[in-house]
């Protein structure tokens, strides 16, 4: 079978690598780590095609230790108890790809053998790991953010190929692929494929599957989500439900839509109905446990609920408000008889002195006494 030209592409030293300087340049920190054979584990954040798996393999290769690929999608616990049973005397290394994909049981199986160093873990993700890894696993990996490849690097890359095109049709692909080589260099093999030579026709002809149309870094996938959100904004139940059918459908991560409701919860619902951030929440918890396909239906219910709950956003357009302010004015000084007085020269100076804990007096800095930011809510119109 021929390889893809992805993965003949893959480049094989550190000096072949494109790209992400700011980790592998110079005294960086993964190239140090590289060049010295350190042991540890980490994640590596960052966007389609920018090199996670590439710097996880010359990693492995640097610390001389037996690699073991997954994929979170498809792999359990028990290819995990595999590894760690596997009889090695060189070091075990997982690479989890999509590690935002383990849910917490698997996660919280995982951490011991990443505690004990019974396995390296080299995780990748294109999400959050904030959000999507479990802090005691967190604690235990350093975090390395990769970037999108730029134009330059892009260009770079596709030359490499070795095939004959003209500028237009180099720019067309950079663009295109928005700093994901793996797209771009994908695409670039099937109009050669199918056309022999590559020009912008070629290539726009060539891109044409679901998965490009429904990239998790593209165009759809912007439309799709940006329709979700003004359905629930307006009250519209069925939109909203087709719309989070499309992006389930086309696989989307449940969790991304999940993390929308929350904050939709509170920037469109807020104090007009304050159990839509308890519902919000609920439903991303039961995605994290439960997972597709299962999970659509608590999707489900969550959407219903939020398109039809009335609508204020109050909280969140006065917060903005107020943080226009703190950005003009900077620092102001907070009045004396809110500040903390922890010691006697601060009771001296007059701190805290004259506070009462229910009062009318404005606790605003002098300077923007009276400011009102927030507004009256005011309630959708249409009934839940």
């Amino acid at each position: 079978m021929t390889e893809p030209l992805a993965t003949k592409m893959r480049p094989q030293t550190l000096e072949s690598f494109v790209g992400q300087e700011h980790l592998v340049g110079p005294n960086r920190p993964l190239r140090v780590a590289i060049e010295k054979g350190h042991r540890f584990s980490f994640i590596l954040w960052g966007p389609p095609g920018s090199g996670k798996t590439t710097l996880a393999r010359l990693y492995s290769k640097s610390i001389k230790g037996d690699l073991y690929e997954l994929s979170a999608v498809s792999a359990g616990k028990d290819d995990i108890r595999k590894i760690v049973e596997t009889g090695s005397i060189f070091p075990k290394i997982v690479f989890l790809d999509e590690i935002h994909r383990f849910n917490k049981s698997q996660q919280d199986f995982l951490l011991p053998y990443v505690e004990s160093g019974e396995i390296t873990l080299i995780g990748a993700t294109t999400e959050n790991p904030s959000f999507e890894v479990i802090a005691p696993l967190l604690s235990r990996c350093r975090v390395f953010v990769l970037n999108e490849h730029d134009p330059k690097n892009m260009t770079a890359i596709i030359k490499r190929t070795g095939y004959r095109m003209g500028k237009e049709a180099v720019d067309w692909l950079v663009n295109m692929a928005n700093g994901d080589a793996r797209q771009a260099l994908t695409v670039l093999e099937s109009a050669k494929q199918l056309y022999g030579n590559i020009t912008v026709s070629s290539l726009q002809n060539a891109l044409q599957s679901k998965f490009l149309r429904y990239d998790k870094k593209g165009e759809e996938h912007y439309n799709i989500i940006s329709a979700y959100i003004k359905s629930l904004r307006a009250s519209q139940p069925d939109a909203a439900l087709y719309y989070l059918a499309r992006m389930i459908d086309a696989g989307e991560d449940p969790k991304f839509i999940a993390r929308r409701m929350v904050i939709f919860a509170s920037e469109d619902i807020g104090n007009s109905q304050p159990t839509a951030l308890v519902v919000a929440n609920e439903v991303f918890r039961a995605v994290e446990i439960i997972g597709l396909p299962e999970a659509q239906i608590n999707l489900a219910h969550g959407t219903v609920y939020l398109a039809n709950a009335n609508k204020d956003r109050s909280s969140y357009e006065a917060y903005f408000k107020a943080l226009d302010d703190v950005k003009k004015y900077g620092n102001l000084p907070i009045p004396l008889k809110i500040r903390n007085a922890p010691t006697n020269l601060m009771k001296d100076l007059n701190y805290g002195k004259g506070y009462e804990q229910y009062t009318s007096d404005d606790f605003l800095p002098e300077k923007i006494k009276g400011k009102k930011y927030l507004k009256k809510p005011i309630k959708n119109s249409i009934k839940s």
